[in-house]
């Protein structure tokens, strides 16, 4: 049976959506717990995969491997890069980049990963279009924005490397998952969607708005998955 996998890095991006859902069974693989059941009248799998573009990219591998899924999305928050987002506004990827890659002295763009024809992957255009459609009616209180995102081993709380996240790639928002995610599912040919709602401004008050507005923000994407599935 097919199912679709739902991925947050943090518990707090996944509790909701787990305590809505009906639990079948709870598989246990490479220390993550797989939440195997149904949401909204979907066969879905919820997973926590820890922070980090190596813990989501084993993750998403184990979901293709042993779940059987037609699709992937993760859920989640991150900050701010763009100049009209606020925190709690939601942005839906276009395509994800991993900022921290850099094979710059062998002739490559920034971002690009060696064997690869181009530094970004693409999400399902229905995938976004529906969660597009779907956020603006269901938390009509936040902004909804298409747009970049980009990924990396840190936490941005800089103005400068902020600055640089911007002007190298033109991105909205920056986290720590998202890129790896679609990477795996570039590899599998499994459409995607990395949904993010904005929890601190990605500078030097991003440590402060982070603890405050964490939990706001991650309902803000938890309430889109749910309803965004039963158009699946």
């Amino acid at each position: 049976m097919k199912r679709i996998g739902i991925i947050g890095a943090m518990e707090l991006e996944v509790e909701a959506l787990k305590a809505a859902m009906k639990v079948e069974e709870i598989k246990e693989k490479a220390s993550m717990k797989f939440y195997v059941g149904s949401l909204n009248d979907k066969e879905v799998v919820i997973v926590q995969c820890g922070i980090g573009k190596v813990n989501a990219a084993v993750c998403t591998q184990i979901l293709c491997d042993l779940f059987d899924i037609s699709y992937i999305i993760n859920t989640g928050i991150a900050g701010a890069l763009h100049q009209d987002l606020n925190i709690g506004d939601l942005v839906i990827s276009t395509d994800c980049i991993q900022h921290d890659v850099d094979v710059t002295p062998f002739g490559y763009e920034k971002g690009r990963i060696p064997g690869f024809s181009k530094r970004e992957f693409h999400a399902d255009e229905r995938l976004m279009s529906l969660a597009k459609e779907v956020n603006e009616k269901e938390n009509p209180d936040i902004q909804t924005f298409l747009g970049r995102i980009v990924s990396g081993d840190q936490f941005i709380s800089s103005h400068e490397t902020k600055e640089f996240l911007i002007t190298e790639f033109q991105a909205y928002c920056a986290e720590m998952e998202g890129a790896s995610i679609a990477q795996v599912a570039f590899l599998n040919n499994l459409p995607f969607v990395i949904l993010r709602a904005i929890s601190d401004k990605a500078d030097g008050s991003a440590n402060m708005d982070y603890k405050q507005f964490e939990r706001e923000a991650a309902a803000h994407s938890a309430k889109l998955v749910q309803h965004l599935l039963p158009l699946l």
